[in-house]
């Protein structure tokens, strides 16, 4: 028998998940979020970003194959100076972004860390994304000194890491991958930095379902949460 959605939900709700979510998080492990039925309907791989090494990168690329994206907070955002990559366009195709499954794109810019070569190698993206999470880490400290000028003299645009900026009250004004990582990364006492990659599914190139999700999940040995739960636990 097909197990549906539901059926997903039933057998990995409540909060002894999101308790699962946030320990594997603050251990440095990768978590599986599916968002929900009626949103995107997608299972993304999210780690903290100070936890990204090439091999976190390489199961990304190998067993995700979506688009490897950094998310920060609204608040990591502002300090220094990222915009929304819409906003920033000025460009006919730019005008009317009109999504089917949310209000507008949570895109800023894409970057690359200053010490990486062409940007797209696991190293070269791990790095970025790291670096990323550090610089979170930065503007969180007591002294607030780290800005836009230090994040220019640290990164580069274009570049190969593609950074979403939150939304200000995260699950209050979002629900996307975006804030549902960073709301863990806030509940697991983290800097606001993560990283989101959808799965797709390699023979049809639609999305993972979230039975076949959570099948890899337990393949291999990580957690798989629904983002309604966390949204409950974490809102």
């Amino acid at each position: 028998m097909t197990r549906t959605t539901a059926d997903i939900a039933t057998e990995t709700a409540g909060e002894s998940a999101v308790d699962r979510a946030l320990a594997a998080f603050r251990d440095g492990s990768p978590v599986l979020i599916h968002d929900a039925a009626d949103r995107e309907g997608e299972t993304d791989i999210v780690y903290p970003a100070g936890a990204v090494d090439a091999d976190a990168v390489a199961r990304l690329r190998q067993d995700a194959g979506g688009l490897i994206c950094a998310a920060v907070s609204d608040a990591v955002a502002d300090a220094v100076d990222l915009p929304f990559l819409e906003d920033e366009l000025d460009h006919p195709a730019a005008s009317d972004h009109d999504l089917a499954y949310d209000d507008r794109s949570s895109f800023s810019l894409p970057v690359n860390h200053r010490e990486t070569f062409t940007g797209i190698t696991d190293d070269d993206r791990a790095l970025t994304i790291r670096r990323l999470g550090a610089a979170a880490a930065a503007v969180h400290r007591p002294d607030g000194a780290y800005d836009a000028d230090d994040f220019a003299a640290e990164f580069r645009t274009p570049g190969h890491v593609h950074v979403l900026r939150g939304a200000p009250g995260l699950l209050a004004d979002r629900r996307g991958h975006t804030e549902l990582g960073l709301a863990l990364a806030e509940a697991a006492g983290l800097p606001p930095a993560v990283v989101v990659c959808e799965m797709l599914d390699a023979d049809t190139g639609g999305a993972r379902t979230p039975a076949a999700a959570l099948e890899y999940a337990r393949r291999n040995g990580l957690i798989y949460v629904e983002g309604a739960d966390i949204v409950e636990r974490l809102r």
